[in-house]
C-alpha cells in the first residue's frame, strides 16, 4: 500500500470539530454559510462539538479561537467568514497571528478551485489555514457556495488525514 494510502486508512473516519461563524449581519437563523458547513460536516459522518457565532471582532475571536483549541475534545476548527478585504474582515489576520504551523496550500488550492468557478475574484478570498498546537484551524469565505467548494473539493477529501498527521 502507498504511504499516502497507508496515511488516509490510519486517519479518524469522524472528527470532533468546532464551527465559527464571523459576521456582524448574520443570526444563528440566516447564517446560511455555516448551516452548509455543519450539514457538510455531519453529513460525512464528523461530529458537530461546538458552533460560536461572532462579531468581525478580532478581539472575540482570538478569545474564541483559543478557548476552542484548549478543549480536549476539538481536533479541528472550521471558521466560516470575514475572510475578504473589507474594513471589517479580519479573520485572516486573527488566525494568521494564531497558527503554529501554516497549511499555505490550504489556501492555493482553494483560491485555485474558485478561479475555475468565479474567474479573477477568488483573489477576494483570504482563506487560510494550519495548525493551533495538534488542532486544525481552516477558514473560508461565509457564502453557501464558497463553503460548499471548501468543504467538498478540498477539506472534508483530507480532513481525518490533516487531523491524523497533526497529532503525530
Amino acid at each position: 500500500m502507498h504511504s499516502l494510502e497507508q496515511h488516509r486508512a490510519q486517519a479518524p473516519s469522524s472528527v470532533a470539530c468546532a464551527v465559527i461563524t464571523v459576521s456582524d449581519t448574520r443570526t444563528y437563523e440566516t447564517d446560511t454559510g455555516g448551516a452548509t458547513l455543519i450539514a457538510r460536516l455531519q453529513a460525512a459522518g464528523h461530529q458537530l462539538r461546538q458552533r460560536e457565532l461572532i462579531p468581525d471582532d478580532p478581539r472575540q475571536l482570538r478569545e474564541v479561537l483559543q478557548r476552542v483549541c484548549r478543549e480536549p475534545a476539538i481536533q479541528a476548527v472550521l471558521i466560516t467568514g470575514g475572510t475578504g478585504i473589507g474594513q471589517r474582515d479580519q479573520t485572516y489576520e486573527t488566525v494568521t497571528a494564531a497558527l503554529t504551523k501554516t497549511l499555505p496550500g490550504y489556501g492555493e488550492l482553494f483560491r485555485m478551485l474558485s478561479y475555475a468557478e468565479i474567474g479573477a475574484a477568488a483573489m477576494l478570498s483570504r482563506a487560510v489555514g494550519g495548525l493551533i498546537g495538534a488542532v486544525v484551524v481552516l477558514t473560508m469565505p461565509g457564502s453557501p457556495a464558497a463553503v460548499g467548494l471548501a468543504m467538498d473539493r478540498v477539506i472534508l477529501p483530507e480532513l481525518g488525514h490533516l487531523v491524523r498527521e497533526a497529532q503525530r
